[in-house]
């Protein structure tokens, strides 16, 4: 009889934990890791990683899977990328707890925050739940390639105890406090492992409303934090416009020290925060120096859109002639953006703003024009882009208006050309305020928003784009491996009290990936129209993970599903403890 299930040879061993990497074996028993180093013995499989890197599995905090995870098994593209965790959740979107005649409500919340198409989610979604509970009972009958843990949303709490009172500027009464802290409780408690909320202006559901948390006072937040001290742990995770008048860091800093937990943001250089990033960071740490557990969560590159004639966004979306064909099946509309006639018309004509949200107008015309701001997307593009490399540089040096040259740029490639955008994060047209962040306790690696923005972004491939760029390639200065990696697993499990996961050493669990860093390297995005219903989704996969390990089962090897589906439902924190049977 074999000794282990599993022992991957001679790979070098990043181990999570920041320390140097070392040559060594990894062997895996009943799930876990049962040895690091020189392991003797023989196993069911053996792999090997010979010249490879052997690290735990990706642990990705900050994504979008509440809908797709109730149908969804192989959880793409988030499992093309080395993870074997996910945390959704986040934003204060999601659909539990859900009364039945909010279900609409609820995925036009979603769709409008995270350009997730409505119909998919529609077609895709059995509801059948109603309270958080009975949501998370639904989510653990479909095994996944992937963990997935989940906070419960403010959007649904709000929804589900104000009913139709919800709206923009409502306020609730104490009691709606009381009962919305009640719900967050019940969920936390049956195995949720924090509370979201949003209160950013660029969050706006499908009828261009603001999201419920954006008028929340710091009273109904605190108070619904206090459910999760009342349990004894939980995140409390948050995107926000940091306006000055709203002391975001004063109540934030305020209930971690009350509640002992944790609260986490999305730390971004944005146009619709008030407080420059420098200065959000300098409040946090005041808070922290105080007594206060406050985390940024930061991107790893710039956050925007990626633009393309069947994507979300593009530039001419707004121009009278693409209302003409935008209904049109694509065959159709690429006949008519391809005819020079056609092409010339729109080319002439002024956007048509009248329909544009005030509080978004300065977003909508950079997209419209803001050539300075936006790349061609090469096959071979670097997500930190020169001034040289805009279309407005391009554009020039070929001798054609911006226009011309955007607008030739998407007809590319069968009508199939991209342009990339960074909205957020890309302020000084490089990233090299990343740097010392990456470096920083109170920061995480995160924001990859996996399952999201379908039609506009693929950040899922955050990891990859660690790997490929700010481990390896990057000419203005790359950071080690092994915080890397640490950053990653280690650093975002713990963040989440899942310290069962994130390090290579006996007792935790066998999440591993195998990677040839000479190899690893961004696939090329494209549209897929494969969810329920026919929904868009931008997806990019990626070469060099040999193979991806999840409880102890290859799930994925050299980028290609092997059926298995190890993965199941986080319930709350998971303690090193339970893990020490394996030593």
């Amino acid at each position: 009889m074999a000794s282990y299930d599993l022992i991957i040879r001679g790979g070098t061993i990043v181990d999570g934990t920041g320390a140097p990497r070392f040559t060594g074996d990894v062997a895996v028993k009943d799930g876990l890791i049962a040895k690091v180093g020189e392991v003797s013995g023989d196993a069911k499989e053996e792999i090997d990683a010979s010249g490879k890197i052997v690290t735990p599995g990706f642990v990705d905090v900050h994504t979008h899977y509440d809908g797709q995870a109730t149908w969804d098994q192989e959880m793409a593209p988030s499992s093309w990328h080395g993870v074997t965790t996910v945390i959704m959740g986040n934003c204060g979107v999601g659909f539990a707890p859900a009364s039945p005649d909010k279900h609409e409500w609820l995925i036009g919340l979603m769709e409008g925050v995270e350009d997730i198409p409505g119909t998919a989610l529609a077609e895709g979604m059995k509801w059948n739940w109603e309270t958080f509970p009975e949501y998370l009972d639904a989510l653990e009958e479909l095994p996944r390639t992937v963990d997935i843990g989940t906070h419960v949303p403010h959007g649904a709490v709000r929804a589900y105890v104000l009913g139709d009172r919800e709206r923009p500027g409502a306020v609730p009464t104490a009691d709606d406090i009381a009962k919305m802290s009640d719900i967050v409780e019940e969920g936390v408690r049956a195995g949720a492992l924090g509370f979201s909320t949003s209160r950013t202006v660029l969050h706006r559901d499908i009828e261009g409303e603001v999201v419920p948390g954006t008028t929340a006072t710091a009273e109904e937040l605190v108070e619904i934090g206090r459910a999760m001290g009342r349990v004894g742990y939980g995140v409390f995770e948050m995107a926000s416009d940091m306006r000055r008048e709203w002391d975001e860091f004063g109540w934030m800093g305020k209930l971690s020290r009350e509640t002992g937990l944790p609260v986490t943001f999305a730390a971004l250089q944005s146009i619709a925060k008030e407080l420059p990033l420098e200065e959000q960071i300098a409040s946090m740490r005041a808070e922290n120096d105080n007594g206060a557990n406050i985390v940024a969560q930061i991107a790893l590159r710039g956050n925007g859109i990626v633009m393309a004639w069947q994507g979300t966004v593009h530039p001419f979306r707004l121009k009278p002639s693409w209302s003409t064909i935008a209904d049109l099946p694509w065959a159709e509309q690429k006949a008519r953006l391809l005819d020079p006639e056609f092409k010339a018309r729109i080319l002439a004509e002024e956007h048509d703003f009248s329909e544009v949200n005030k509080d978004i107008m300065g977003l909508i015309m950079v997209v419209c024009g803001g050539w300075n701001m936006q790349y061609e997307m090469d096959p071979d593009f670097n997500y930190e882009p020169t001034a040289e490399e805009s279309i407005a540089a391009r554009a020039a040096a070929a001798g054609v208006s911006g226009d011309e040259y955007a607008y030739d740029l998407l007809c590319r490639d069968d009508g199939k050309g991209f342009i990339y955008l960074p909205i957020l994060n890309y302020a000084d047209g490089n990233l090299d305020f990343l740097m010392d962040l990456q470096q920083s306790d109170d920061t995480v690696n995160s924001l990859s928003d996996g399952g999201a923005h379908c039609g506009t972004i693929c950040d899922a491939a955050s990891p990859t784009f660690m790997l490929q760029h700010w481990v390896r390639d990057r000419s203005r200065g790359t950071i080690g491996l092994e915080n890397a990696i640490k950053r990653q697993c280690s650093d975002t499990a713990r963040l989440y009290g899942l310290e069962d996961r994130g390090v290579l050493a006996p007792g935790y669990l066998a999440d591993l990936n195998i990677i040839d860093m000479d190899a690893i390297k961004l696939g090329k995005p494209w549209l897929a129209f494969d969810l329920p219903a026919g929904g868009k989704r931008l997806l990019q996969k990626a070469e060099g993970y040999v193979a991806t390990i999840k409880n102890g089962h290859v799930t994925f090897r050299d980028g290609q599903w092997t059926g298995e589906t190890p993965g199941g439902l986080i319930r709350g924190p998971q303690r090193v403890e339970m893990a020490e049977a394996a030593e």
